[in-house]
């Protein structure tokens, strides 16, 4: 066991030395399904080969969640696990950890008040060591803190009385702050305001509230920031949301400029919503900010990504692709930020978070193998079957050895869960981190 400024980490050696005993098996993988791509003819229309598509998938990554390391709730309870972090700086070294493994997931997104825990000077130094850069900062007022003087009870950026407002809006300043001290880019505001029963909210007014709060947040913005601005159709407000669709946070972004932009979280949408459509929309509309990944049965569940709905989250990327290759997207608008989020609650939080990484990156793969020029063809010819046979053949293809070749060029490892249980990192940060 090694240790270090950071504890045990998993070691590099064990990572490399069970990438070359699988190596042989890996290479066979992946050459016999080059193989089938050439003599299908897709790697000719594609103009292309199969190692430029797996260089781009290796440099496809995504942020995690600084709460996503800890044990997640049920509405009933929560059930801890041995070695779950107990400050920010834990938290950074277990995602150090799920990037070690995966390769995905270089950069952290933190919450404020609570990776507040810290000084920011002592934060970024921790990641910086860690080899972590830091993504958007969440804001926090969705729920009283420990001696703040006014409650969020009945709102915050929509709240009557313009007190609550101020403090809200003074809380997502200092959010700002600590980001532009840690070298984050953007705020990400989600409110939990509105109301629970017909009559308790004004409607029209509450939004007007909400706007005019987002706009001194806007103006407050460090220079080159971005703030994303996140819908949810319910919960906790279950009769009204003062942000309740895309359309609702399109409207406010728009009017608070172009800094502004969406956050689509795929578990925010009422069931059978066209997720892929709005992301299209938003495209057009240059207002995609950027996505938190999860996957849902009902709403809100924050289950690991991919597990239910392999298929929206393809067509999820298939529409992102399409507007990465299409030279009148205008770039400007189209950088999105792509994060995780999720309450794990019954697996081990770091293995769900490397699951997660994998699900999005095989998600972007099979939607790089989409021949979108037979698909075109099909479309102007409304030829429904083919256009749908199109995607279901990129969608059908097992790019197991893409995604393990991918993670290998960067020198993770090439079965990720393998190695950290074989490393019982979880066992060894249960040791450490007794309280």
């Amino acid at each position: 066991m090694k240790k270090g400024d950071f504890g045990y980490q998993i070691p590099l050696e064990l990572i490399a030395e069970e990438n070359r005993a699988a190596a042989d098996g890996l290479d066979r993988s992946y050459d016999a399904l080059r193989e089938d791509l050439r003599r299908s003819g897709l790697l000719d229309r594609l103009g292309t080969d199969l190692d430029p598509i797996t260089e781009q998938v290796s440099r496809f990554d995504v942020a995690v969640p600084s709460w996503g390391v800890s044990t997640g709730a049920t509405r009933f309870a929560r059930f801890s696990l041995p070695g779950e972090p107990t400050n920010v700086l834990d938290r950074l070294t277990d995602v150090a950890t799920i990037h070690r493994l995966s390769g995905a997931t270089p950069r952290i997104s933190l919450h404020i008040p609570w990776d507040s825990t810290a000084a920011a000077h002592e934060v970024l130094d921790h990641g910086r060591r860690l080899g972590l850069g830091f993504d958007a900062i969440n804001s926090n007022t969705f729920q009283d803190q420990p001696g703040q003087p006014l409650s969020y009870k009945f709102g915050s950026l929509s709240h009557t009385d313009a007190a609550v407002r101020a403090q809200a809006i003074a809380h997502n300043l200092a959010c700002c702050e600590f980001g532009r001290a840690i070298g984050s880019d953007a705020l990400t505001v989600w409110i939990g305001d509105g109301g629970c029963f017909p009559g308790q909210v004004h409607f029209r007014r509450s939004l007007e509230r909400t706007i005019e709060s987002l706009r001194e947040i806007y103006g407050g913005l460090p220079e080159g920031w971005r703030l994303f601005v996140e819908y949810k159709p319910f919960e906790p407000a279950f009769y009204s949301t003062v942000i309740q669709d895309w359309g609702t946070a399109y409207v406010i972004s728009r009017d608070l400029g172009d800094r502004s932009a969406c956050l689509v979280d795929l578990g925010h949408h009422l069931p059978n919503a066209n997720v892929e459509q709005i992301v299209a929309r938003l495209i057009a509309l240059g207002k995609l900010g950027g996505f938190h990944f999860n996957d849902s049965k009902f709403a809100d569940d924050d289950l690991t990504a991919g597990s239910l709905r392999p298929y929206q989250l393809f067509l999820i990327f298939c529409e992102l692709v399409d507007a990465d290759n299409d030279a009148a997207v205008d770039r400007r608008f189209f950088h999105p930020a792509y994060m995780i989020d999720q309450s794990h609650c019954v697996k081990d939080p770091i293995e769900e978070l490397i699951q997660t990484a994998e699900e999005i990156r095989r998600a972007y793969a099979k939607a790089l193998l989409v021949d979108r020029e037979a698909l075109a063809g099909f479309q102007d010819r409304n030829d429904v079957l083919m256009a749908e046979m199109t995607l279901k053949a990129a969608f059908e293809t097992d790019v197991r050895p893409i995604l393990r070749r991918a993670r290998v060029l960067r020198k993770a490892a090439a079965d990720p869960i393998a190695v950290y249980r074989k490393a019982r990192y979880r066992e060894e940060k249960a040791r450490e981190r007794r309280t």
